[in-house]
């Protein structure tokens, strides 16, 4: 039986951990498990209380790993994208073996030639950005395996971040007994998923990442991460008011967010929330959250085109708006108010469906792109509890026991041979 590619995917944002686990099957990843535990000892992208994050990692372990039947050994790490700086180098690689025949391991001596020119102590490297290959006086990003040429040249971009943030976040990992399969800066990751980052190689795009209490702007051009910056206003701002006058709580307020739907409700006296507390009683209309919270999502818009307007001046460009904050309904009615076209992106992959998971289910296609190169046979889960499990199934189901569940556990686990 052949080796099944499963990933699993680990973020530390917006207060919570975020785990994914997805099968990769013909270039696409399906997602067989979602958990998500909260996270106390994080604050923004920095971790207060080590502990405290190392126990909602294991709960969120041990939850996934409960559910599937097989240990997770490794994951994709998604590192915030914070003081994110970028290093383009040219790799002249000979081919000194006589055969004049680009190999695979030539192209491993470009790649570690390249990560180790740079030398920052602030930052570390993440990921690669973008490659390219100039053999025999033509460029492109395809691999030029078994090309004949005496020399050629890569052309290596790669990612850096916040070397104290990295080994944090690397630490709390693997403080909770998993290995680090690879890093990821969850922009990039994001615009995987999100195609930003496929897009920019036609016109620029500002991919938005609305999430608590910040917002993540990040410009790609020609197929790279070119910038990133960071606006200290996120969804929950957007509620302020409210939060204030009634004390919610960070749920509660979310909840009422997924329920402004239209710029129309303003006027409406519908009462859409009420809870009893000792010394109020809370009744929220939905034109009461509309009037507090539209007003602020255009300021929050406003705020992106000032930031945004030198890039936007330039020439052609386009947003895409993700992130957790994206599920907020009248944000896809106040796409007009950007100041270039914009597009709140829809996850829609089954298990998945929420703005919150976009960064983790690119993290996988960000692996891949760069396993063409490493060749890194590696995956997440323990093999043999992997096939065990399925091997358990494919019994059930030869029994005819499982119903929906198990014909649906037969679908997504599906043999690569």
């Amino acid at each position: 039986m052949s080796k099944k590619r499963v990933y699993a995917a680990l973020e530390l944002a917006d207060g919570e951990v975020r785990l994914a686990v997805m099968e990769v099957y013909e270039g696409r990843a399906n997602v067989l498990r979602i958990e998500r535990a909260p996270a106390a000892g994080l604050s923004g992208t920095t971790i207060t209380d080590e502990a405290s994050v190392v126990a909602s990692i294991r709960q969120a372990l041990t939850a996934a790993q409960a559910a599937l039947g097989y240990r997770i050994e490794r994951v994709v790490l998604l590192v915030p994208s914070v003081n994110v700086k970028d290093s383009s180098q040219k790799i002249r690689v000979g081919i000194e073996d006589g055969t004049k025949t680009v190999r695979l391991f030539h192209i491993q001596q470009g790649l570690t030639r390249a990560q180790q020119l740079r030398r920052d102590d602030d930052a570390v490297f993440v990921n690669a950005n973008r490659i390219q290959y100039e053999v025999n006086g033509e460029t492109s990003s395809k691999l030029p395996l078994s090309e004949q040429c005496e020399e050629f040249v890569m052309d290596v971009d790669l990612l850096y971040a916040d070397k104290d943030t990295v080994y944090a976040y690397a630490r709390a990992v693997e403080q909770a007994n998993l290995e680090i399969l690879d890093l990821v800066l969850d922009s990039y990751a994001a615009a995987q998923e999100t195609a930003a980052l496929a897009q920019s190689s036609e016109r620029p795009v500002i991919q938005v990442q609305l999430e608590a209490n910040h917002t993540l702007l990040t410009y790609f051009q020609d197929g790279r991460l070119r910038s990133s910056f960071d606006l200290d206003k996120g969804y929950m701002w957007f509620m302020e008011p409210l939060r204030k006058k009634y004390r919610l709580g960070r749920e509660v307020t979310f909840r009422l967010l997924q329920n402004c739907f239209s710029t129309d409700m303003q006027d409406s006296s519908v009462i859409i929330y009420i809870e009893q507390k000792e010394d109020q009683r809370v009744e929220i209309t939905a034109g009461e959250l509309a009037k507090t919270v539209v007003p602020r999502i255009r300021e929050w818009i406003a705020g992106i085109n000032e930031a945004c307007a030198p890039i936007v001046n330039r020439g052609k460009v386009k947003y895409i708006v993700t992130g957790k904050g994206s599920n907020i309904p009248v944000l896809k009615e106040l796409e007009p108010a950007f100041n270039a076209p914009a597009r709140v992106y829809v996850e829609t992959s089954v298990g998945a469906r929420d703005g919150a998971f976009v960064s983790l289910l690119g993290s996988v296609y960000a692996l891949m792109d760069i396993n063409r190169i490493r060749h890194d046979d590696r995956i997440s889960v323990n093999n043999n509890e992997l096939e065990a499990s399925i091997d358990q199934i494919n019994a059930r189901s030869h029994h005819g026991d499982g119903g929906f569940t198990r014909k649906m556990k037969s679908v997504v686990l599906t043999d690569e041979g």
